[in-house]
């Protein structure tokens, strides 16, 4: 591997930097190179764990491109002799303070804006070069939240989106798609889901897509160069509310966070409701990456759901 990343970055001076670190899905190891700069660099030996790389460098890319919240800059996704690498400038960081919660909540907010406040209804991009307007939902390349591919083909209707690209293609992972009761409900509410989403007008914005309190962190600096960052992203436009079915899945964000951001962007009517059916896509793709241990969540989300 030290010899592909070496060739990527043209660089004779590899040197391990710090501790490594992984999670569920990668491992990773930081690196100082040449120049005296440090790089970090993730890697996986599954099949398949090329395209996951370029969805996430063009995710991190995409995202620093709003200039609106940090996150790593990423430099190259090479072959590894088995699986692949994604190479990315290293960051010192450490886990989001208190105080950060809201600066966190309005940049997130600035984030989910960025495309949608110039958003102009039209079939294709508008725009000079610099300034690309997105008018669909989706995203130009396949990303992964976790390791499964998301199904990111453009779609001007974001429930049909939603509803088939993302819910149903879940549905349809090998995990889930032999439970019975899972598919029997199913059926139910895809009938119900419209209902959520009546009066709302929804414009595409730029989401992290996996935004649990694992993947936020803040620059470990003096407090003139503090920030948040985010990292991991599984990024593609959509509704802003998707964001928060992971944000209150599994917590780590405190009150100064959702108040910030909803400062940006009031709730809409029906905002709890849609939550449920957001987090049912984190759920069930929890429940495809993981076994069993998620199917009681995903079924009283689906039963909760369609008694409303």
């Amino acid at each position: 591997m030290e010899e592909v990343i070496k060739k990527a970055m043209k660089t004779e001076k590899l040197i391990c930097y710090g501790r490594g670190g992984g999670g569920c899905i990668n491992e990773g190891q930081s690196y100082t190179i040449d120049d005296g700069s440090t790089i970090y660099v993730k890697y996986n030996k599954k099949n398949g764990a090329r395209q996951m790389f370029e969805g996430e460098f063009a995710s991190l890319a995409t995202i620093a491109k709003t200039n609106t919240i940090k996150v790593p800059k990423p430099l190259y996704v090479a072959d590894n002799k088995s699986g692949a690498l994604l190479v990315m400038e290293h960051l010192d960081m450490t886990s989001l303070g208190s105080r950060m919660g809201a600066q966190l909540g309005k940049e997130l907010a600035l984030m989910h804006l960025h495309n949608s406040k110039r958003i102009q209804f039209s079939r294709n991009f508008v725009g000079s070069p610099e300034e690309l307007t997105v008018a669909e939902f989706g995203f130009d390349l396949p990303t992964c939240c976790g390791y499964l591919p998301l199904e990111n083909s453009w779609h001007k209707d974001w429930v049909h989106f939603y509803s088939n690209q993302r819910l149903n293609s879940q549905m349809n992972m090998d995990e889930v798609k032999t439970d019975r009761e899972a598919q029997e409900l199913w059926g139910h509410l895809l009938r119900k889901i419209p209902q959520l989403f009546k009066g709302l007008t929804i414009y595409p914005s730029l989401l992290h897509g996996d935004l649990w309190g694992g993947n936020v962190a803040q620059l470990k600096t003096t407090s003139s160069d503090e920030a948040p960052v985010i990292f991991d992203p599984a990024s593609f436009y959509g509704h802003h509310e998707f964001e928060f079915g992971i944000v209150t899945m599994f917590g780590g964000f405190n009150s100064d966070f959702f108040e910030a951001y909803h400062g940006v962007i009031p709730k809409s009517p029906g905002f709890d409701k849609r939550m449920e059916l957001y987090r049912l896509f984190h759920n069930l793709n929890h429940w495809n990456h993981f076994g069993s241990g998620y199917r009681g969540s995903s079924i009283s989300i689906m039963n909760k759901l369609i008694k409303q």
